[in-house]
């Protein structure tokens, strides 16, 4: 069995915490771990698993990478896609990653919550052997309350002692049509987790869906490989029919089976849902961070970096990050999701960015901005080096603070420690590279008529990108 991680949500109703580059399947948010992680740590104990397939945002490749590296699982590969094309087109690329068509896939998308360890475990047991008669696993939730947020399953005829067929696949539904389906005791949540063999899938889409096979082939054909990496080619990727895995072939398959999950399953969807699974105070308030609370209830309170000061809220959620604070009630979460938008029509980098931008060499941290300045905090890993870069608009001083720096300037290079600094002036080529055993800690300001980051010419880049 090879688990498939699915990594390429947005998770803008977690905003400001999830954003663009960094979504919340990266962050972590009911543990020391991130979800992503976390995904990957509940498989422990299964037998015969092997190591991990990955898809993602060609922009979260590094991401990924390091946060499967920290937890000792290196994957048979990480898929990245230039575009999104949801979910059916990832599964099968995935499938054409298998060694063989008789491997069953689990697929799993990173940033779901499951408490129950045993359980969950159970059931992929459960599904590993359906898989292998020819069956197309679900798992689908037992519901425990009337969730209008989510798709839904409706059972069908018993198939074994775990499993029912599936009659039908549902849209969400209203609360009153959701209250119908609960007292029916006919219908689960859909969990977007499923188990099959390689082959299997690859036989019912070509069945139901033959463009999209198709266009997966032509993809997976024509991907550069580069280490773990498995890099789509944009231009014939775009090509790929969008489909979610329900619509394109579960709802279509007549060897659809369903295993209900009790799990204490949350797909942590909003900030509503992550107080849900975030433990509580004696005033039901989840608490992160620097909080002082007087007469507070029932609320999520996340400092990442201030002090928050609550007097007298109750069913609130206010989240605090360096560059910006949310406050909304609990029961209007959802609607974060319009913020984000206006970000994005404003061309605001709060919809993407946050003040500290991780990179695969390390990240920097932008403590200070003005109309012609700007001041970063820079850490390099051991080892890492920045791009041979230069650019148009800007001129650098670079200020060590920790470690030492190797510092390409034209034709010069230098060494740099503890308190030394250097100029890089308008249109010089130069690189930064940390050839310490300690991360590189250093001070930047830049000066000049445009700061953004697409100012940035690249000559070489040890990490591939252009």
């Amino acid at each position: 069995m090879i688990p498939v991680i699915l990594s390429g949500g947005s998770g803008t109703r977690l905003w400001p915490l999830s954003r663009g580059q960094h979504p919340k399947q990266f962050l972590s948010l009911v543990s020391n771990h991130t979800m992503l992680q976390e995904t990957v740590l509940r498989l422990q104990g299964i037998e015969d698993l092997k190591a991990p397939i990955g898809v993602c945002n060609e922009n979260h490749r590094f991401m990924m990478a390091e946060q499967l590296r920290e937890i000792n699982t290196p994957p048979t590969a990480i898929i990245l896609e230039p575009i999104g094309k949801n979910t059916a087109p990832a599964v099968a690329l995935s499938a054409l990653a298998a060694e063989s068509e008789e491997d069953i896939l689990l697929i799993l998308p990173a940033d779901h919550v499951i408490a129950d360890i045993a359980s969950f475990q159970a059931a992929v047991k459960n599904a590993k052997s359906l898989a292998k008669e020819g069956n197309l696993v679900t798992f689908g939730i037992v519901p425990t309350a009337a969730e209008t947020g989510y798709g839904y399953i409706k059972r069908g005829a018993q198939n074994t002692g775990v499993a029912y067929d599936v009659a039908a696949f549902v849209e969400k539904p209203n609360h009153d049509t959701a209250l119908q389906y609960i007292e029916s005791g006919e219908y689960f949540w859909n969990s977007g987790m499923f188990a099959f063999k390689a082959g299997r899938y690859l036989e019912e889409l070509e069945k139901y869906n033959p463009d999209m096979l198709a266009a997966c082939r032509e993809s997976f054909a024509t991907a550069q490989v580069d280490a773990d990496f498995i890099r789509l080619d944009k231009a014939v990727f775009s090509q790929c029919p969008a489909d979610s895995i329900d619509y394109a072939v579960m709802e279509k398959t007549n060897k659809a089976v369903v295993i209900p999950l009790a799990a204490e399953w949350n797909d942590v969807g909003s900030w509503s849902a992550l107080w849900d699974v975030t433990e509580k105070d004696e005033s039901g308030n989840a608490i992160t961070g620097d909080v002082l609370t007087v007469d507070t209830e029932n609320s999520y309170l996340y400092s990442s970096s201030r002090l928050i000061a609550a007097v007298g809220a109750s069913n609130l959620v206010i989240v605090e990050t360096p560059d910006a604070i949310m406050v909304a009630p609990k029961d209007r979460v959802q609607e974060v999701k319009s913020i984000v938008d206006q970000l994005k029509q404003q061309q605001r980098s709060e919809a993407d960015l946050h003040r500290k931008v991780y990179r695969p060499w390390g990240y920097y941290d932008s403590v200070d901005q003005g109309d012609r300045h700007l001041t970063k905090r820079i850490v390099v890993k051991p080892g890492a080096k920045l791009s041979l870069q230069k650019h148009h608009h800007r001129t650098e001083h670079w200020i060590v603070v920790k470690g030492t720096a190797l510092v390409t300037k034209a034709d010069e290079q230098m060494l740099l420690t503890e308190n030394e600094s250097t100029y890089i002036p308008l249109g010089v080529v130069h690189c930064l590279e940390n050839p310490g055993i300690i991360p590189l800690e250093m001070i930047e300001v830049q000066s000049g008529s445009y700061l953004g980051e697409d100012d940035i010419i690249r000559f070489e880049d040890k990490y591939g990108r252009t």
